[in-house]
């Protein structure tokens, strides 16, 4: 998706402009956000109970979830990619690098392919997330793979990590957010 230069659908918000109800959630975003008020937390802002609501539930899924921080930020971009989510990959590529994820893993995720050379746990949270979002199932096999690998705790954060970022990539595309002025979109037009 390009984005034209047409008016945005919400306007950039900046600290100044948020009113009582939203400037706490504003102050918390401000202190944990690569991308500032931007990326989600801009049309969250216009709901401010919902934003507050899923501001916790994304620090719970970001900074507290049983799942290893790699494998969680390889859930993410997976997402991130299925959606062409420009946000999502421009905020979390960096991270999921940071925690230890392949460059190589990324580039061919980023390339649309089923990654080579991953981790037995690495190839479990592709083929568990894959599955959940494109058959709406998870094959016994694939579920009986990661009942030997994670505990039950982690399936579960697993499935919300997934979940949560198919929800962020849905107000995203709604909004038509895209990466901070003056940075270069991860998906170019015409890529599959």
């Amino acid at each position: 998706m390009t984005v034209s230069a047409r008016e945005p659908r919400f306007p950039q918000l900046t600290m100044d402009q948020l009113n009582e109800a939203q400037r706490p959630l504003g102050e918390e975003i401000m202190k944990i956000s690569s991308t500032g008020i931007g990326g989600p937390y801009n049309p969250m802002l216009r709901s401010p109970v919902l934003a507050q609501r899923l501001f916790d539930l994304f620090h719970y899924l970001r900074w507290e979830t049983s799942v290893p921080t790699k494998l969680n930020e390889f859930a993410i971009l997976i997402i991130g990619r299925q959606w062409r989510s420009q946000v999502e990959w421009f905020a979390h590529a960096p991270i999921a690098t940071k925690a230890g994820l392949s460059p190589a893993i990324i580039a061919e995720l980023k390339a649309n392919k089923r990654p080579s050379n991953m981790a037995e746990d690495e190839a479990l949270v592709y083929d568990f997330v894959t599955e959940l979002t494109t058959a709406k199932a998870v094959s016994d096999e694939t579920f009986a793979r990661a009942k030997k690998l994670f505990s039950d705790q982690q399936i579960v954060d697993l499935t919300a990590v997934a979940g949560n970022y198919v929800m962020v990539a849905m107000i995203l595309a709604m909004a038509e957010q895209t990466v901070p002025p003056g940075k270069e979109e991860p998906f170019k037009p015409g890529e599959a």
